[in-house]
């Protein structure tokens, strides 16, 4: 029995790298996206998405082989303003109703610099889906909460042009100019949790177990 632990306990360790990706699930409580946008030509407007979710697929060794993958819903949008929000959720802008979600998938990861990234994905907002790249810092190092949860986190910042997602809305102003900017100013700040292993451990657990039978 001791030969066939050290023989799955080899392989474990001899498993190619996506084998032992980590998963690392976004938490809704401690993940947020916040945008500014410029508003009458003279000050930003900010507000924030307050129901997010997604997973990290990590792979330390090959950053370039992650995947990232992340949901918005739409009408969870709070600019503090009860009455702007409702107009942001309806026809003229998001249409909640007919667009109830907006998402992230990356498609490309490369390193920027010492705990920097570019990660290029496809954006999915108002129905329509465009290339875009995060500007992203970090993870931070892992770390253990008091419940025993393994915890990294990240941010990521991006510029996108709301006409490019057919929000088109605006208003004209008596003295020039319109009442809403159209590019938009992203920042996303992430708390991650990681998924408990359930590879090569178990693999080993199981086999030992087999073995003692």
């Amino acid at each position: 029995m001791r030969d066939l632990l050290i023989w799955a306990a080899a392989a474990a360790l001899a498993m190619p790298a996506a084998a032992r990706a980590a998963t690392w699930d976004l938490d809704p409580a401690h993940t947020g996206v916040q945008f500014s946008v410029r508003h009458l030509m003279v000050s930003n407007v900010r507000g924030q998405f307050g129901k997010v979710s997604g997973t990290v697929e990590a792979n330390e060794s090959d950053p370039a082989r992650s995947r990232i993958e992340a949901e918005i819903d739409p009408a969870s949008i709070d600019t503090r303003i009860e009455k702007r929000d409702n107009h942001l959720r309806s026809p003229d802008f998001l249409d909640v109703a007919k667009y109830p979600k907006i998402t992230f998938v990356s498609t490309k990861i490369e390193p920027a610099g010492t705990g920097r990234y570019k990660v290029s994905g496809d954006l999915t907002l108002h129905g329509v889906t465009r290339p875009v790249v995060l500007d992203v810092e970090g993870p931070t190092p892992e770390m253990k909460d008091p419940w025993g949860k393994t915890r990294a986190g990240a941010q990521a910042t991006t510029k996108i042009n709301r006409k490019d997602f057919g929000l088109t809305w605006n208003q004209a102003l008596e003295a020039g100019g319109v009442a809403v900017g159209d590019e938009v100013t992203i920042t996303i700040d992430v708390e991650a949790t990681k998924r408990a292993a359930v590879g090569a451990e178990s693999s080993v657990n199981k086999t030992a177990a087999g073995s003692a039978k």
